[in-house]
């Protein structure tokens, strides 16, 4: 049922995929290959059950999609002012020993709050190297040759002619990018659209050695700022906080939320947690108000003081750059995104037989194609909830435009079962999301019932 419809959309996705950004495989890692100088398709895109040559993507098309991949992956949107010049986040990875401060940040330090290292990027002696343990992965120097490499993900170093560190920026990839561990723990190659869940990133930012800018625009000291994101812990992110200033929840849990997937969004109308909007418009708010990039960004919604205070009082709804650095990159970002299909499970990782039987438990006793609507696995249209319409509280649903919850796409589970599930990752395992909504709307699921759901939900 659900699956019969995938054929024809992974199919187009995979030609637009493979003849502009690399060949997809079954584990969804994509592999990077340059576009034919006569600007067509490699010969890995010539599948069984592609469309014909007539129905190939046009050659703007697949420029557009390379473009869009190469500002997922590499573009900071001149942020490197805000994490560099700012915060000073460059001279705390650097360290003393390199005209820094503190200690620096090593390749352990950097892998165990979650960074990840592009094996691609890495010359074949480097990386000879790393196997034979020649490299020396406490040395905060080797950092900066990752850096000048641009092998660290989601991260880019700015360097003097001297190769001293100058700044450093972040991109998309950063939270929405991982890697598949074929090297080692923490390197390997890219799998774009995978939600980072080792990443710390309050971790990361409570490294900066000056955080007084974001202390001032949240009108508290710099220790609370610290303690605030120190809260957070690995996959977790907390969007809102720039906007109503809400560092904890009202029973003293942190606010953070777990980063989201950002594949399989073609047919998705709102986008995170709360449905603020569509991808292009969280494209333009997560660049230009928490990646801190140079672009323009409009949203009178936040000039609500009650709702959004801090984001009232600094007009974030309304910023403007000359030049702007993010608009121009906007479409072909869009683009790149929807041709990020969910990668489908590994093999022998569900049950079949159950995930079968699971699949008309979904449809029928379960209820929950009610909302997540197959093949969408959300609703076609305004797909938001109430916190009384799934049965938890409504914190985190406050802190959006509409107070309510948007139903998430379910494909590609298997891809961030670390953190839990939820906006907020109370629900441990799938298990516990299907007991929660067995007791809430009195289902009546047997054990075996709720098992063969959970499998379905894994075949996804």
């Amino acid at each position: 049922m659900s699956h019969r419809w995938e054929s024809r959309l992974i199919a187009t996705l995979a030609v637009l995929v493979a003849g502009a950004t690399g060949c997809s495989g079954s584990n969804g890692k994509s592999y990077g290959l340059e576009m034919p100088s006569d600007g067509g398709l490699d010969a890995c895109s010539a599948t069984a059950g592609m469309p014909d040559e007539g129905n190939l993507p046009s050659k703007e098309t697949r420029a557009s999609l390379e473009a869009g991949q190469k500002t997922f992956r590499f573009d900071t949107f001149g942020d490197e002012a805000f994490w560099g010049d700012t915060l000073k986040l460059h001279r705390a990875i650097e360290g003393e020993a390199h005209g820094g401060v503190g200690p620096g940040v090593s390749p352990k330090t950097a892998l165990s709050v979650g960074l990840k290292v592009d094996v691609d990027a890495i010359p074949g002696e480097v990386a000879r190297d790393l196997k034979a343990g020649l490299v020396n992965l406490e040395d905060p120097a080797t950092t900066l040759a990752l850096l000048q490499l641009n092998a660290v993900v989601g991260v880019t170093g700015f360097f003097n002619d001297d190769k001293t560190l100058k700044s450093v920026g972040i991109q998309c990839a950063l939270c929405h990018s991982t890697v598949d561990d074929s090297f080692a723990p923490g390197i390997g190659k890219r799998l774009d659209g995978w939600a980072n869940r080792d990443l710390n990133v309050g971790a990361i930012i409570g490294l900066a050695p000056d955080l007084s800018a974001v202390a001032t625009l949240l009108q508290i000291d710099e220790a609370t700022v610290r303690k605030v994101l120190a809260s957070w812990g690995p996959g977790k992110f907390d969007a809102e906080l720039i906007l109503d200033g809400k560092g904890m929840r009202p029973d003293g849990k942190p606010a953070a939320t777990l980063i989201p997937p950002a594949f399989g969004l073609v047919g998705v109308n709102l986008h995170t947690w709360t449905g603020w909007g569509s991808v292009p418009h969280w494209n333009a708010f997560v660049a230009n108000l928490e990646m801190m990039g140079k672009g323009t960004f409009f949203d009178p919604r936040l000039d609500d003081a009650s709702k959004f205070p801090v984001a009232a009082r600094a007009r974030l709804g309304h910023v403007q750059n000359d030049p702007d650095l993010v608009t121009p990159k906007l479409p072909d970002l869009h683009l790149y995104q929807l041709s990020l299909a969910s990668p489908p499970p590994p093999a022998g990782s569900f049950d079949a037989e159950a995930a079968e039987r699971g699949d008309e438990l979904f449809e029928g006793k379960a209820r929950c194609a009610r909302c997540h609507v197959e093949p969408l696995f959300t609703e076609p249209g305004w797909n938001l909830h109430s916190a009384a319409d799934i049965g938890i509280d409504d914190f985190q649903a406050m802190r959006s435009p509409d107070g309510k919850y948007r139903t998430a796409p379910l494909r590609g589970l298997h891809t961030h079962m670390k953190g839990g599930f939820f906006h907020d990752g109370r629900f441990a395992t799938l298990l516990d999301v299907v007991n929660h909504y067995d007791q809430f709307f009195m289902l009546g699921l047997t054990d075996a019932e709720k098992n063969d759901v959970v499998e379905y939900l894994k075949s996804l």
